[in-house]
């Protein structure tokens, strides 16, 4: 994961995303690098459009779970519906770095 990591440092850094780019930013982070991974990644994102992956990605639609009622029949108190919702929201974001780093290799 931290090899696609660095990849969108670069990318977003406005700096091409290559084999040397990737290998000095595992350095930087104190990841000794494995060049296999390196030249894979390079390769699976030539002629990439990254910026378009991404805002696909982002665009992604998340299904909003309903709260259950409490066993009175009455909705959940507000800071609880509140959590459920936050929770949601950091599943659909893991859920779409998980499909970024299926993407990237």
């Amino acid at each position: 994961m931290e090899y696609v990591y660095a990849a969108l440092m670069l990318h977003s850094s406005g700096k091409g995303v290559s084999e040397e780019g990737i290998r000095t930013v595992l350095d930087a982070a104190g990841i000794t690098a494995d060049e296999v991974r390196i030249k894979a990644l390079v390769s699976a994102l030539e002629g990439v459009d990254i910026d378009k992956v991404l805002s696909q990605a982002s665009a992604m639609p998340v299904s909003v779970t309903a709260a259950p009622a409490a066993a009175g029949g009455a909705a959940l108190a507000p800071a609880a519906a509140e959590e459920v919702e936050e929770e949601t929201k950091e599943e659909a974001e893991e859920s779409g770095m998980e499909g970024l780093g299926a993407l990237f290799g």
